[in-house]
């Protein structure tokens, strides 16, 4: 049970991203910019595999199913931080912190699963590409994806019902321009040890994709070095996504570990810069990156757009 102090009532300070009011004003206008073309630009990358039948390839549904998920995953904190500061406010209920974290949890989770499952399914398409329509067949795709949300989902539970359970006597300024669990737990006067043990064991979830991408693109670079890899269209494909793919878990993860993969007492509010990467930055430039480097999505992109003018 909550103690008295811990009420439905009990409200969060959102400090911002560094607490100082003329760089909140910086930080306003950098979001302001970032999220429509977040929005916009993963709209157009699940437009683009939909409407073109070019696209309708397992690779592309599981980046169809990124863009996705990172709508989501910048919608959970930019619009309530806009919101805020805007209305001269940086107050968020004791609920709608927990929702924030819980859908941020998830959504990273999810997240770095699906990234998981693109890079297995690089490494397919080029190990072994005359059985790659057999093992990345539609069913595999789609349970790869539910995977990622159950996974997801599944490991934000816990975290969200034991800070639930937390009490928060005195300080209730959250170092951060969202609610995450490192600032939360260090404002909380309860015992956390048991959560800090969640937290990491969390952790070790969350590094199982990078150990499932690690693995995949050795299995690539090893096949590329020492086996006469065919040119098939199939894996020409392959090939012309591993680098972006490469560069997107590159900033997600090295953001990500510069983050969580340290000490609780070392976090501090100069920390909430590091989360703008990967919970803002990252998204927003998945679609460039995925697209500038492909031919098909540019061409598919391109008639898209086309059309939308012909109109």
């Amino acid at each position: 049970m909550r103690e008295g102090n811990q009420s439905s009532t009990l409200d969060f300070i959102l400090l911002g991203v560094s607490g100082q009011q003329q760089q909140e004003d910086f930080f306003f206008i950098l979001f302001l910019l970032i999220y429509p073309i977040t929005l916009i630009g993963n709209l157009l990358i699940i437009l683009a595999i939909c409407s073109d039948v070019r696209l309708h390839h397992p690779m592309y549904f599981l980046l169809a199913n990124l863009s996705f998920v990172d709508i989501f995953f910048s919608s959970v904190t930019i619009p309530k931080m806009l919101a805020n500061h805007l209305l001269s406010t940086k107050t968020i209920s004791f609920g709608g912190c927990l929702t924030q974290m819980y859908f941020m949890i998830a959504l990273a989770n999810t997240d770095s699963y699906i990234l998981a499952a693109m890079a297995y399914d690089h490494a397919v398409a080029i190990r072994r590409p005359l059985h790659y329509t057999t093992i990345m067949s539609p069913r595999t795709c789609i349970l790869l994806v539910v995977g990622s949300w159950v996974v997801g989902n599944t490991n934000a539970l816990p975290h969200t019902l034991l800070t639930a359970r937390l009490s928060f006597c005195g300080n209730q300024e959250v170092a951060n321009f969202y609610c995450d669990i490192v600032p939360l737990l260090k404002l909380s006067c309860s015992d956390i040890h048991f959560n800090v043990k969640m937290m990491y064991l969390g952790v070790g979830v969350f590094s199982v994709p990078l150990l499932c991408i690690i693995i995949s693109y050795v299995w690539v670079f090893s096949t590329v070095l020492l086996v006469q890899v065919p040119s098939t269209k199939g894996v020409r494909k392959a090939f012309s996504t591993c680098g972006s793919h490469l560069t997107v878990v590159s900033l997600y993860y090295g953001t990500v570990m510069g983050m969580y993969f340290r000490p609780l007492t070392s976090y501090s509010l100069k920390d909430a810069v590091i989360t703008v990467m990967y919970m803002t930055v990252t998204p927003m430039l998945n679609p460039f990156i995925y697209s500038l480097r492909n031919r098909d999505m540019k061409a598919a992109l391109g008639k898209l757009v086309s059309k939308r003018i012909s109109r």
